[in-house]
């Protein structure tokens, strides 16, 4: 029954793929054609005269009941592998992986660059895959820098010319400040000479 089984998968595989496979099939629709097909396989490798030949002396006594059991047995069986390999999709969520593996190769089909493939060598391929990715950051924080730097600068100029601002005011104020302290002391000048005669 091994060997039916192995030859089932082949079978189907090549069953797929000679109608178009992929491309006519989804991979949802192949995966169920494969197990079809290798429960096809099994019944096959577990036929009826096998199952006589290991039970020779009850066929001999009861040979329809025999059938019978034959038949309930391979019904059970194929339900029972059916239910598991649902089951098995059923946890996995192997009928969203599959649509989203479809979705993945019919977008690839457009890019004209070969998709990655791993060298076999762990250290290279992680190197390969973050180098550039480590390369394309510090291009972004320098030039993020470069605009901090230039911001840092207008700022500084800004500071700069307020503080000459403040350094021009204050020297109006003192300007100021001392023009009214000789108008303030020309008035008191001016109001002692008029009361000087008195």
């Amino acid at each position: 029954m091994a060997a039916a089984g192995g030859d089932g998968g082949a079978g189907a595989a090549e069953d797929a793929g000679a109608g178009g496979g992929e491309a006519a099939l989804g991979r949802a629709q192949l995966f169920a054609t494969v197990v079809d097909t290798f429960l096809e396989k099994l019944v096959a490798a577990g036929s009826y005269q096998r199952f006589v030949n290991c039970y020779r002396c009850f066929y001999k006594l009861q040979p329809q009941l025999t059938k019978s059991i034959y038949d309930q047995f391979i019904s059970q069986l194929q339900t029972s592998i059916k239910e598991e390999i649902q089951e098995v999709k059923n946890e996995g969520n192997l009928e969203r992986l599959f649509s989203s593996l479809d979705k993945i190769v019919e977008e690839a089909k457009g890019r004209e660059e070969p998709a990655w493939r791993p060298s076999g060598i762990p250290e290279q391929d992680f190197r390969g895959t973050v180098v550039p990715y480590l390369l394309k950051h510090r291009s972004h924080l320098r030039r993020v820098l470069r605009e901090k730097e230039e911001e840092n600068r207008k700022v500084a100029e800004s500071v700069l010319m307020g503080r000459d601002r403040i350094a021009e005011l204050q020297q109006l104020i003192q300007a100021r400040q001392q023009a009214w302290q000789a108008i303030s002391k020309e008035q008191q000048e001016l109001i002692m000479t008029f009361q000087e005669p008195q």
